[in-house]
């Protein structure tokens, strides 16, 4: 449908933009993006997502808000401590834009439930804060065939790297398996607050850039961010022999289309 006088004001900026115009703010308002993790990373990707246009956002998140969250989960405020993240962040998202569709997942994404959560979605980010939930993310996104942003964050460091299953490296050709356990808890290192809002905004980047299939996507390369010395490394990365993306009986997953 055409964009009415009101959407029109609100996206204004984009619409100027030759590479989305009128058809490309359509398209935003017709894609679909999960983000697993409505915390530090989750939070600005979801933010600017809302703000960008785009129709339907998944949160998925079991988790509660704490006053530790708040220094740089920007969804949630002193108010909604104790409150499910899930129900702050879709009252933020939606006072933002309240044309923005919030699909509520209050479950912790895992291999049971995964498929049938990501059938309804085009593209997916990783907002999550620990390797068990990354890989079972890049599994599960290698299986259906869903692109994924993948990002992780630590003391004053930020990483980031768009996958298309099937045509790009893939997070197991970075990490083949989870590393074990550590033998007693270890107390968190930061990180900074902004950190995390930097690299949840590139993670919004690419989502939009692979909805209006313009620019060129972190594929085959991760972004590495130094808050600390305020420096950019683009490090590039390649499939490697043996993952499970590339081995035969492995993940059949067919590749994603770009909408």
């Amino acid at each position: 449908m055409p964009l009415t006088p009101p959407q029109r004001a609100r996206y204004a900026r984009q619409l100027a933009l030759p590479e989305i115009g009128e058809s490309g703010q359509i398209r935003l308002a017709a894609a679909r993006i999960l983000i697993v993790g409505a915390g530090g990373l989750g939070s600005p990707a979801a933010y600017y997502l809302a703000a960008a246009g785009i129709g339907t956002l998944g949160l998925a998140d079991d988790d509660v808000v704490e006053a530790s969250n708040l220094q740089r989960q920007i969804l949630h405020g002193t108010a909604d401590i104790g409150r499910p993240k899930i129900e702050s962040a879709a009252q933020r998202l939606q006072a933002l834009n309240p044309e923005l569709r919030v699909r509520p997942h209050r479950e912790r994404f895992d291999a049971a439930g995964a498929p049938q959560m990501l059938a309804g979605y085009d593209f997916v980010i990783d907002g999550t804060d620990n390797f068990a939930a990354k890989f079972q993310i890049a599994d599960a996104c290698l299986e259906a065939g869903k692109a994924y942003s993948h990002a992780g964050v630590n003391r004053f460091l930020g990483q980031t790297m768009t996958v298309l299953p099937g045509r790009s490296a893939c997070y197991r050709c970075l990490f083949e398996s989870p590393p074990p356990p550590p033998a007693a808890p270890e107390a968190p290192q930061g990180p900074l607050g902004a950190l995390p809002g930097v690299i949840g905004a590139i993670q919004a980047t690419e989502a939009i850039k692979y909805v209006l299939g313009i620019g060129k996507l972190l594929l085959d390369r991760i972004l590495v961010y130094d808050a600390m010395e305020l420096q950019v490394r683009i490090v590039a990365v390649h499939r490697r022999n043996g993952c499970v993306c590339n081995r035969p009986g492995g993940f059949h997953a067919s590749a994603p289309k770009v909408i």
